[in-house]
């Protein structure tokens, strides 16, 4: 059991930095420069993410009455945005990879910074919870490593070997596709059995209601056009499960309970946002004479 989980925890990684890496080689630097000097976007995007997300898990988690577990669970996701899977559902809807990788390691990169005092504010004032303590260097040296430096490198061989990085660009993706797969069937795999102990709850629809909330949320408060800002939803809909994690196990002794939940609320959340994303893709690719003739 032990391997299996190691495995799976490579697989992930790999998933992470494949897809960081794709999404950089189709990168160029003037592309993100536009992105990272688009002020009204930046700072709509954080308004979102930092601070209508977890108000939302707030509201959503009253709104259903969620036992403790349940609502600490759902608030430790909502308050760390920049999750990876963010990158891919930009892949998958066929959206704009450009802004969507930049922007999702820079709500990773500042999201460690504010999740602490994020959920402990949520908690405190909810009253539900205690006091949320973490290792913020070790949160951002992580995201560094798994997600901005796979960009990055990607991004330097966009610009200097053009060439290479159109032709790395396929498999790269392929690797993103095929791990992402395999991410996908593990985490269902591997806690099927606090999913099914959640059915009689409302853990997992407040999930879904939570990531269907973020991707209107984020297509809404940002600027640009449809394909940008539906970019911006998937961004805001996937939570940053790394410090999520971390804060259970330091803050909460690891408590099953809310593991439980936790994995109920991400999963819940993909599938809400991925049925979405793939219907933003199917009509993005659907042939022009098909769309006028509905």
């Amino acid at each position: 059991m032990e391997t299996l989980h190691l495995l799976f925890n490579a697989i992930t990684v790999i998933f992470i930095a494949a897809t960081m890496f794709a999404a950089g080689l189709g990168t160029t630097v003037a592309a993100l420069r536009s992105v990272f000097t688009n002020i009204p976007l930046l700072v709509l995007a954080l308004l979102a993410n930092l601070v209508v997300v977890p108000l939302l898990s707030w509201g959503i988690g009253m709104l259903f009455g969620l036992p403790a577990a349940a609502f600490i669970a759902l608030v430790l996701a909502a308050s760390s945005p920049g999750g990876p899977f963010g990158a891919k559902l930009a892949m998958v809807q066929g959206g704009d990879v450009v802004a969507g990788a930049a922007m999702q390691v820079l709500l990773a990169t500042i999201g460690s910074l504010t999740f602490a005092p994020t959920a402990n504010g949520i908690l405190s004032a909810s009253g539900v919870g205690q006091g949320v303590s973490l290792d913020i260097a070790a949160l951002v040296g992580t995201v560094a490593l798994l997600q901005l430096l796979p960009f990055a490198v990607g991004l330097l061989l966009r610009h200097c070997a053009t060439p290479t990085a159109r032709a790395w660009h396929p498999p790269a993706t392929t690797v993103s596709n095929v791990t992402f797969l395999i991410v996908l069937a593990g985490m269902l795999l591997g806690n099927w059995h606090d999913v099914l102990a959640l059915l009689g709850s409302l853990a997992l629809l407040a999930g879904f209601v939570l990531a269907a909330a973020a991707f209107a949320a984020g297509t809404l408060l940002t600027t640009g056009p449809p394909v940008r800002r539906t970019t911006m939803g998937g961004i805001a809909a996937v939570r940053n499960a790394g410090p999520a994690l971390a804060a259970i196990g330091i803050a909460f002794s690891g408590q099953p309970a809310i593991l439980g939940a936790l994995a109920a609320v991400l999963l819940s959340g993909l599938a809400a946002a991925l049925p979405i994303a793939a219907v933003l893709n199917s009509r993005r690719n659907r042939p022009p004479t098909t769309r006028r003739a509905r």
